[in-house]
């Protein structure tokens, strides 16, 4: 393989597929530097988007980060390259996440090819799923898709998947007594309001979904600081079908892996006709992250509950333009 000139409209074209990543409230915490005389784009976290009350050791940033640099990735491979990935290439540099090389590819990776069409369509759908069991073979390939960047994807039995609804509710306890995460949630929140924030980042109140008649579903209700007027009510699967992504250790590298394992998940699961959403509410209270894991398991610290089914896709979230989040060197 051979380095492949770095050109404004392959690098911009490359960040298009990369912002739609998903990240915590959709803040969007990366920036893109390209060094166009080295030939590496850089991928940065971007500290000013961070959430100090419900991610302070800034975990889900860098998992929303990792999951940018997949969709770089997938993009690249989509345009027959092959992007060379180094994660945290200078450790005294905490922020400075990934150095990627684009390398002109003989043979491209037909499987991150294969993904490039999900890319637009994948959302996070904040509404009800029918009750359809996915099909065993659905769930292998999300397995496998897990493995294949390093990390485990863990379907609990209906023990475990009771055990992880009642948590999520013992979450949604901890937030509702706590003003300082609730200011920070609605922070991201968008309604129209006057004082809110730009209406390029954050999460819009058409995404919020219904609310559920009875909570059997584990739905974050972003609604509770904004309260839209008229929302409708709906009532969700009695029986939600979850994963857990998980890895071995705890670090911000791994943290980074799992971000890349997370969207390429997301994906298959948007080829594969499944609609998903995120529940990282357990997960943002260091007492309650411990418990999600089944002990028998394999799998040392999870990252992400995913909430997986049939049903609507939902609509897509606002994303800030390229201009705003890269810049040439």
């Amino acid at each position: 393989m051979s380095t492949n000139a770095l050109t404004r409209p392959l690098v911009t074209s490359l960040i298009e597929d990369a912002v739609t990543a998903p990240s915590m409230h959709n803040a969007q915490p990366w920036k893109f530097v390209c060094r166009t005389g080295a030939g590496v784009i850089e991928l940065h976290g971007d500290p000013l988007r961070g959430m100090p009350h419900e991610d302070p050791d800034h975990r889900a940033l860098h998992l929303g980060c990792g999951a940018a640099l997949f969709g770089l990735r997938v993009g690249a491979a989509y345009r027959g390259r092959h992007a060379a990935v180094r994660l945290l290439p200078h450790p005294e540099d905490h922020w400075h996440f990934a150095d990627v090389e684009l390398l002109a590819a003989d043979d491209v990776d037909r499987g991150l090819v294969a993904l490039h069409p999900a890319l637009p369509r994948r959302h996070t759908s904040r509404f009800p799923f029918t009750e359809e069991r996915i099909p065993s073979e659905v769930i292998d390939g999300l397995r496998a898709a897990a493995l294949q960047e390093g990390c485990q994807l863990v379907l609990p039995g209906d023990w475990h998947t009771d055990a992880v609804l009642e948590i999520v509710h013992d979450s949604e306890r901890f937030e509702a007594a706590d003003a300082a995460v609730r200011a920070e949630i609605a922070a991201w929140m968008r309604t129209g309001a006057s004082d809110e924030g730009s209406e390029t980042e954050g999460i819009p109140s058409y995404a919020f979904g219904p609310r559920q008649y009875d909570v059997t579903s584990p739905v974050r209700d972003f609604d509770s600081p904004r309260h839209v007027p008229d929302r409708a009510s709906a009532r969700f699967e009695e029986r939600p079908q979850i994963a857990l992504l998980g890895t071995v250790e705890d670090t911000p590298q791994q943290w980074l892996t799992a971000g890349q394992a997370l969207h390429r998940v997301l994906l298959r699961a948007t080829l594969d006709g499944l609609s998903t959403s995120l529940m990282s509410q357990p997960l943002e209270w260091s007492e309650l992250r411990s418990v999600v894991r089944d002990p028998a398991s394999t799998t040392g610290f999870i990252h992400m509950v995913i909430r997986l089914g049939y049903g609507p896709q939902g609509r897509a979230t606002p994303r800030r333009p390229v201009s705003e989040v890269l810049t040439f060197d």
